[in-house]
């Protein structure tokens, strides 16, 4: 359950390699392709690597997106309202980012524990 009381969807572990590709990220972060690209007009904070006219996301990207993800589908943020709350006063305050960072990693290692249990 996610601090509004909304429960998130299960979110795969963002795999420990350094670039994505756009399916790659969409999966990553349960959006499709176009969401992406329209997010990045919309946040200045996803940069993702363009090479040869392909976008590469990295895992602070995919970090990033799937915090915008949570802001607007499970906390009701509006576009506007995530940009101000990324870039306002909430943006100094790294205890919440830090947070939902904590409770993503603590997602990912009870998913590898289980991964680990079941393979033995």
């Amino acid at each position: 359950m996610s601090e509004t009381g909304v429960k998130s969807p299960d979110l795969e572990p963002i795999p420990g390699k350094r670039y994505f590709t756009i399916g790659e990220a969409s999966k990553l972060c349960d959006l499709k392709p176009h969401v992406l690209r329209y997010w990045e007009q919309e946040f200045d904070q996803i940069k993702p690597v363009k090479r040869n006219n392909r976008r590469y996301y990295q895992r602070n990207d995919l970090l990033l997106i799937r915090q915008i993800r949570g802001l607007l589908y499970e906390q009701g943020f509006t576009i506007t309202g995530a940009r101000q709350w990324l870039s306002g006063d909430n943006a100094g305050d790294d205890s919440a980012r830090y947070r939902q960072l904590i409770r993503q990693t603590i997602n990912e290692l009870e998913d590898i524990l289980k991964c680990l249990k079941a393979a033995k």
